[in-house]
Formats: structure tokens, sequence, C-alpha cells
């Protein structure tokens, strides 16, 4: 099977499984998409929606937030991965945004990644749930299962090579929803660890490239 018939077969598939697709992270505007989005890195979407609703509760918007203290945002976040550093970002970039673009999150990549503790990962989140842009953004799950799959060749070995090659191949209008597709099947399926290989879609099809699939 070519790489094209590969994508041609997976893409059929999710299409027609799951053809309505979104973050599993809970949110009510940008700027809230935009904390969640940063505050899940290197933690679960599910922990993440069980700290988020208080968190936003008093911080809904960037102006509240940019009006706080680290160590006030400290205090709703503190189970989640490196609460500090976080804490420090989302103040900052609460602030960046007031200060530089009065009060409303940037649509454009090169405000986004211009803000603190957001990188392409997450601004590419933002372009895609929010503005709707095609916009590949690769976690590990969606670089496991690229490489894993044989979407991208071995070479592709750093998330930006894996980015490039799934917006290369992936039609246009499907970007948005392959992210999620890609991160759902590596989230549930095509684990780290234990992939689910029993009741996966594409075992006759995988090429079960496993070594040096992780970052």
């Amino acid at each position: 099977m070519t790489r094209q018939q590969r994508y041609q077969y997976i893409l059929e598939y999710f299409r027609e499984k799951e053809p309505v697709v979104t973050t599993e992270l809970q949110f009510s505007n940008a700027f809230q998409l935009l904390c969640a989005t940063l505050l899940s890195a290197q933690c679960t979407d599910k922990r993440i929606n069980q700290i988020t609703p208080e968190l936003f509760r008093h911080y809904p918007t960037a102006k509240e937030m940019a009006k706080a203290e680290p160590e006030d945002v400290f205090e709703f976040i503190r189970s989640v991965s490196y609460p500090n550093a976080k804490s420090r970002h989302l103040v900052e970039m609460s602030r960046m945004i007031v200060d530089e673009f009065a009060g409303e999150v940037p649509s454009a990549m090169e405000d986004l990644i211009k803000l603190p503790g957001v990188g392409r990962k997450t601004a590419n989140v933002l372009q895609a749930v929010w503005f709707g842009r095609a916009a590949m953004a690769v976690d590990t799950h969606v670089y496991r299962v690229s490489r894993r799959l044989g979407l991208v060749p071995q070479t592709a070995n750093t998330p930006l090579k894996v980015e490039y090659e799934l917006m290369k191949n992936i039609p246009e209008a499907d970007i948005p929803s392959a992210h999620h597709w890609l991160l759902l099947h590596g989230r549930y399926i095509c684990q780290s660890s234990r992939p689910k290989c029993e009741v996966c879609p594409f075992d006759e099809i995988c090429p079960k490239l496993l070594e040096n699939s992780k970052l």
C-alpha cells in the first residue's frame, strides 16, 4: 500500500465514522480555549476540565486575568503539571492580550506565538478550533500515530516536520478535523506504551512502526 492509499483509507474511515469532531476541552470563548490548551501541555484534558470551570468563573476573559498575580492563578491550577510556570504564563499572556491586542485573542500565527507560554501547537489549536482555519496542531498523540501508521516518513522526526507532511497530504477541508481524528485515535487506541491493536480499525494496514514513534 502506498502512502497516498494509506491516507485515503484512513481519512475515508474517519469521514464516515466521525464526521463531526472537535476538542474535548471545555471553553466558552477564544481566551478560555487558549488557557485550556496552554494548561493541557503534559496533562490530561480530563484534569483540565476539572479545574477550569472555577478558574474561568473568576477569570472569564483576559481583562480579568490580567489584573491577577501568578500566585492568585496558581491556587486554581495547582493540580496540573508545572503549575508555577503555567500560572505565570497565563497572567503574562493575559496582560499582553490586553496591552497589545485590545483584550482580544489575536488570530494570526505570528501574533499568537508571541504570547508567553504559547507555542506552535497551541497556536494551531486556536487557528483550527476557534478560527476555523486549516491548521494542524501536532501534539504527542498526533506525532505518534502519524509515524506508527506510516503517514509520514521516518525522517519526519520532529513535530514541525510531521506537521508539514500532514499538511501536504491531507485535503485542506479535512485538516481541522484530522488533528482531532489522529489525536483521539492516539489517546484511546494507539496509546504510547500499550497500543490496542486488537480493536484498531487500521490494524490490517498498519505497518506497526513502533520504534522511535514517540517524542
